[in-house]
């Protein structure tokens, strides 16, 4: 295992192109663009104010830069250097902005409702031959009710849609993953309603109200043919419809208590998976759409079948001959704290953080979810139990491993190829676990990075480690298909 130079990144705005060739990473308002293979800078963009948000394209030619602050869109080319557009919201707010499945379109999401007026500004010269034409788009400065509304640009036909209507929640947009539909959440006269889009056209295929009272958020399954809708975290409701807006099913564990917290889909179709409030995970099936399985996560785990790793840290000795000036500038590795894992004997003890009631949004419940590339694995983290990680097999639906870090988790993600799960605590570590075992893995500290967040190549053969302004490759041993 490898690690390259640190590099400088802004906001946590680091991502690999789509097809895994380049890396994009911004500085303040620079984009930087490099070859993932040689970490040379292909391309160097300068933006027109400090960037918030940015996206590639899903074949990888262009890249979204979003300034919220100034309400400004810009687009990169990296087939034509030269070529760029700019979407100017004006003096509305921009929410959040987005690529369409095509990578041809862009999504903004603004707070105010404006005339469908907008003018052509800044034509520049350039033929960019079957891609969109070098404009700054701008809509008209005058303005109706306060609303959200998305408005959908297109850069080939420069022609302009728009969307009223979009309910402001966690997850109110959606595509499926053969990018042909859109499912967006909406609110009006005090009702949840979904609309499925068609992306080639953007004509409305179904509308249908849903029977939540203040819906949380919507997800495609991966094939495409359900759609699973869930209520606030104040009631526990999670509804299945199909692609023409029929309900398939209801599912609700309890009433009257806090509900749904996470929800997300196997890579295969085959499972659901509903985290919540009362620190428990429900598994329900593709076929009847009734719970088959239910993961607790209790705060004393005596169950024989899964293996307990715990982190123990070990802070090396450190000799008076090594306290000179020259060895604390040039090897900081003196003062580095090392760590590995040992297998604890059952029962074990989990260490659990009581919340405060009096706060909002309780540090309680079951946050985060994700499954496997092969859906043989699912990975869950209860917030009250913050620097734990449950792995649960989802063949013999039982817990397989956990994982006890010595501080908070702050990310884990799967491999996109194999069963191997990487994670980091906000410290100098990465944490590798796989069917094969878990290892601790020191991060250069020449590098000085806490790791915060970490992203896997689509390769699997490399990672990508976000410090809070520096960041790093990882590259793993390809020799290995576990850890």
């Amino acid at each position: 295992m490898n690690f390259s130079e640190v590099f400088k990144q802004s906001n946590q705005l680091c991502k690999v192109s789509p097809d895994g060739k380049y890396l994009a990473t911004c500085v303040q308002y620079r984009l930087v663009v490099r070859d993932v293979s040689t970490l040379q800078i292909l391309q160097l963009f300068t933006c027109l104010d400090q960037i918030s948000h940015m996206e590639w394209s899903s074949d990888s030619l262009f890249i979204l830069c979003a300034m919220y602050k100034r309400g400004l869109v810009q687009v990169w080319s990296l087939e034509q250097p030269d070529w760029h557009c700019k979407i100017d919201e004006g003096s509305i707010g921009l929410v959040s902005s987005r690529w369409s499945p095509d990578g041809r379109h862009v999504l903004n999401t603004t707070e105010f409702h404006v005339d469908q007026r907008w003018i052509n500004s800044s034509c520049c010269s350039g033929v960019l031959p079957s891609h969109p034409t070098l404009e700054s788009l701008r809509p008209s400065p005058s303005w109706c009710s306060p609303s959200l509304r998305i408005t959908v640009w297109s850069l080939c036909t420069k022609a302009v849609s728009y969307i009223k209507y979009p309910k402001a929640c966690q997850k109110g947009i959606d595509f499926s993953r053969d990018g042909c539909y859109m499912a967006l959440a909406e609110r009006r006269d005090c009702k949840d309603y979904v609309s499925v889009f068609v992306c080639d056209d953007w004509h409305l295929l179904r509308h249908f109200e849903t029977e939540t009272q203040d819906m949380g958020g919507l997800e495609w399954s991966p094939n495409g043919c359900v759609l699973a809708v869930w209520d606030s975290c104040l009631e526990y409701k999670v509804l299945l419809y199909s692609l023409d807006g029929r309900l398939l099913s209801t599912y609700s564990a309890y009433d009257w208590s806090l509900g749904v917290k996470s929800v997300t889909w196997s890579p295969s179709s085959q499972f659901l998976a509903i985290g919540s409030y009362d620190e428990k995970v429900r598994i329900l099936n593709h076929i009847t759409w009734k719970k088959i399985a239910q993961f607790d996560h209790p705060a004393t785990i005596n169950s024989s079948k899964a293996v307990v790793y715990k982190e123990v840290e070990k802070r090396p000795a450190v000799v008076n001959d090594d306290l000179s000036l020259h060895n604390i500038t040039i090897g900081a590795t003196l003062f580095n704290t090392q760590s590995k894992y040992e297998i604890c004997p059952l029962p074990v003890q989990i260490p659990v953080t009581k919340p405060d009631p009096d706060r909002a949004n309780p540090k309680i419940g079951v946050s985060t979810l994700a499954f496997s590339s092969d859906s043989r694995f699912l990975a869950t983290k209860n917030d009250n139990m913050a620097s734990v990680v449950w792995v649960w097999d989802m063949q013999k639906m039982s817990l397989e491993a956990v994982l006890e870090q010595a501080s908070a988790v702050r990310c884990f993600q799967w491999d996109p190829r194999r069963p191997r799960l990487a994670l980091c605590a906000a410290n100098s570590k990465l944490y590798l676990w796989s069917p094969a075992g878990c290892v601790s893995v020191q991060v250069p500290t020449e590098a000085g990075i806490q790791v915060q967040s970490l992203s896997w190549h689509c390769s699997g053969d490399s990672l990508v480690l976000l410090g809070k302004e520096q960041l790093c490759i990882c590259y793993m041993d390809t020799d290995q298909e576990d850890t």
